[in-house]
């Protein structure tokens, strides 16, 4: 009771608390449209749920009454079946301020699978190496792997499409290089495939020397026609003149008495040899058989007497 009271001015009095922050947000695409129903979530330093919404018709979501500090806003969904979210962010809070967030979120890029074939066979090829590109820049360069296909993706500026070219620039080993260019055009989302197909290195075989190879006409022909005359006669000149006179007697004129003419066979007495030894035997077998008849009879006589 002897202690004095404390007197209310001496109590210490709190001070004002700090002005709260905002995060305004604006959602859009990478053609500059807003989207809406994109959700973002924000999480304070300790990881708390700070903030949760959607995205308006016109693309804006605001969080209010925020402590000042450092947040983490991450888009859940982008309310789009063309777009992708983006990654989480920082936002810094300060006190009375509104701190301004634009996220595009870009449109889902286009799954491309390469494609490399024998243009013979279908046979898939590996090691072959493509740029794929859009306009007057290339925007990825794929190599077919051991199967004989790539895949990759690739960015999509509009909504309605965008225009890709395909070059290839490197061949399969054996093979030549395609000259030609593929064009094609993919919205976002979309899965093409790209086919290239490559034909196989032609090979030139030596050529040979006309010289190695054998005539095809010999030198020298043989006559369809048989020679005439003696050997060593020209049987294709005919006789330069004629026998003057004309023979008187009743004799056969000798063979070799005119030459045969060009081309034909000289009938003389060759004809008839084979007729003269056949006549010759026949009168041989009959003179034995007469000589042998007629020593038979002496013998039968000789044999009486």
């Amino acid at each position: 009771p002897n202690e004095p009271t404390p007197s209310t001015s001496s109590a210490p009095t709190e001070g004002p608390e700090p002005d709260a922050g905002s995060v305004a947000i604006t959602k859009k695409d990478p053609a500059g449209d807003v989207l809406r129903g994109a959700t973002f979530l924000l999480l304070d330093a300790t990881g708390q749920e700070a903030g949760l919404g959607k995205t308006d018709t016109h693309g804006k979501l605001t969080f209010t009454g925020l402590a000042p500090g450092i947040y983490r806003l991450k888009e859940t969904a982008s309310g789009s079946p063309l777009h992708e979210v983006v990654a989480d962010q920082d936002v810094i809070v300060t006190p009375g301020a509104t701190a301004q967030v634009t996220v595009v979120d870009p449109f889902k890029p286009v799954q491309v699978t390469l494609k490399a074939k024998d243009d013979k066979t279908g046979k898939l090829l590996p090691g072959a190496t493509v740029n794929i590109g859009s306009g007057d820049k290339t925007l990825l360069t794929l190599t077919t792997g051991a199967e004989g296909t790539a895949t990759a993706k690739l960015p999509v500026t509009s909504r309605t499409g965008t225009d890709f070219w395909v070059r290839q620039i490197k061949a399969p080993t054996g093979y030549d290089l395609y000259k030609g260019q593929i064009n094609f055009k993919a919205k976002p989302g979309d899965p093409i495939t790209v086919t290239v197909t490559n034909a196989k290195t032609h090979t030139t075989p030596p050529s040979s020397d006309p010289s190695d190879k054998p005539t095809t006409k010999p030198a020298h022909e043989p006559t369809d026609k048989p020679t005439t005359g003696k050997p060593g006669d020209d049987s294709s000149s005919a006789p330069s003149k004629t026998p003057s006179h004309t023979p008187t007697t009743g004799k056969t004129a000798s063979s070799t008495s005119a030459p045969a003419a060009s081309g034909s066979l000289a009938h003389t007495g060759a004809d008839a040899t084979p007729w003269l030894l056949g006549g010759a035997g026949l009168l041989l077998v009959a003179g034995g058989g007469t000589v042998v008849a007629a020593r038979r009879h002496r013998t039968g006589d000789s044999d009486e007497s």
